[in-house]
């Protein structure tokens, strides 16, 4: 793997793009830490620096822990698969090309298929403002109604409509997406907005009568909660630090 990696990674690749594939990988990990997959479904995606057109995604057929800087894939907005040894998931492609078209400002996008992402986008209710991490995601999140994006350019103009200018998505009866301007944002968004999830069908399912915080707290909380206009906040950019120093700890593999 070592010598494979050399080789990619000097004969093929800019350094920016091999640092991006190794924070692109260690996402998957993360993934795989916090209990995010859904075997060899769901995808996370980074636009190719230097290239606004071409983005690297999950080789489709691989496990989320299987996944390495040099297998990823990279793949153009046509969906022709440009380097890689894996063919790329036609409702991906769909989906991560659709938020990348729409939003020349995002550079990562991540899909999910959690239980608690999943049972929320069920719920004719949405995101309740229940908690803290609810409210701070809260303005930042929109919903976009299902619909099969593979091969469906209708769809794919639906979903680019329905992110404007937001940073998450519940996408209903599906799951959940997050968008970012570094992987790091991107996955801090879709982290807030799992948590709040999960707590909110605990709070339904316990048939307890409901507090929910004054609507003045709340919309404060959405100020809050709304990114800068120059880049990521320091503390979204210090989380995912954190999680990338957890990930080497772990496995860093990942790196490969």
């Amino acid at each position: 793997m070592g010598q494979t990696t050399e080789r990619f990674s000097r004969l093929s690749i800019s350094e920016d793009e091999w640092a991006a594939r190794q924070e692109l990988s260690c996402c998957y990990r993360a993934f795989v830490h916090y209990g995010w997959t859904d075997l060899i479904f769901t995808h996370l995606s980074v636009r190719v620096p230097d290239a606004a057109d071409q983005y690297l995604i999950n080789p489709y057929g691989l496990l989320f822990h299987e996944i390495t800087a040099s297998s990823l894939i990279k793949v153009d907005f046509d969906g022709k698969v440009l380097s890689g040894d894996f063919p790329c998931n036609d409702a991906g492609h769909a989906i991560h090309t659709a938020i990348l078209k729409a939003r020349p400002d995002v550079n990562a996008v991540l899909h999910s298929h959690t239980r608690a992402g999943m049972a929320v986008s069920c719920m004719q209710c949405g995101l309740l403002p229940l908690t803290q991490q609810a409210n701070e995601i809260g303005g930042l999140v929109c919903t976009h109604p299902y619909g099969i994006a593979a091969d469906n350019e209708q769809e794919c103009r639906a979903l680019g409509e329905s992110l404007g200018d937001r940073w998450a998505m519940i996408m209903r009866n599906h799951g959940l997406l997050s968008a970012g301007r570094t992987i790091g944002e991107a996955f801090y968004f879709l982290y807030t907005l799992e948590n709040a999830c999960k707590v909110q069908v605990d709070v339904l399912a316990s048939g307890e009568a409901i507090v929910t915080p004054d609507s003045g707290v709340v919309e404060e909380l959405n100020t809050c909660g709304r990114p800068p206009d120059d880049g990521p906040a320091d503390f979204v950019s210090m989380s995912w630090e954190a999680v990338v120093r957890m990930m080497d700890d772990k496995d860093p593999s990942y790196r490969d």
